[in-house]
């Protein structure tokens, strides 16, 4: 079963949008003056139009910021599909199959044809590329994972928290602080 939310405005703030996206609501912006009080509506996302329910009445129009985000509200979030596409994409490896096709891919921006700061750099390669633009959708590989000024028990609990029984970066560094009385 389903569970998620809808968020319907004129405009929503882009810090209440990502986190409607990371829990798995569905946030359309769409003129809401035609809605009153009381109002019945159906959405159609795919076409993107609002009608008052039982008619053809279309209220608004709209178009979604991203085809990702049906794809985030059918995984229950951002975080759940980031991880489902990773294992999809490690088991069809293993198999020996291509690229799933049944995820939307998100829409990069232009090449604008400059070249790239270095933290464009770093982050690109991570993701296998020369560089990434602003506004570009990507899910680097990590290689190392840095804790600073954490104790032995902090940095296992900050571990096991989000249900990792381990780290698989190449490269783990703890760097000690004030408050570690030994490593």
């Amino acid at each position: 079963m389903l569970a998620f939310g809808f968020c319907f405005g004129n405009k929503i703030a882009p810090i209440f949008y990502n986190t409607m996206e990371d829990a798995g609501a569905l946030p359309i912006e769409f003129d809401v003056s035609g809605l009153n009080m009381g109002d019945v509506i159906d959405v159609y996302p795919l076409p993107g139009k609002v009608c008052l329910h039982g008619c053809d009445e279309v209220i608004a129009t709209f178009n979604l910021k991203t085809p990702v985000l049906l794809d985030e509200v059918r995984a229950g979030g951002r975080i759940p599909l980031i991880i489902g596409r990773g294992l999809t994409e490690k088991a069809r490896a293993e198999l020996g199959l291509g690229p799933s096709t049944l995820f939307h891919k998100p829409e990069q921006p232009v090449d604008t044809g400059k070249g790239f700061s270095l933290a464009q750099k770093m982050v690109g390669q991570a993701c296998g590329v020369a560089g990434i633009r602003p506004c570009t959708y990507c899910e680097p590989k990590m290689k190392t994972v840095g804790s600073q000024d954490t104790t032995g028990a902090m940095t296992r609990d900050e571990v096991k928290d989000p249900a990792c029984l381990g780290v698989s970066a190449d490269l783990i560094m703890q760097s000690f602080c004030h408050t570690a009385a030994y490593p």
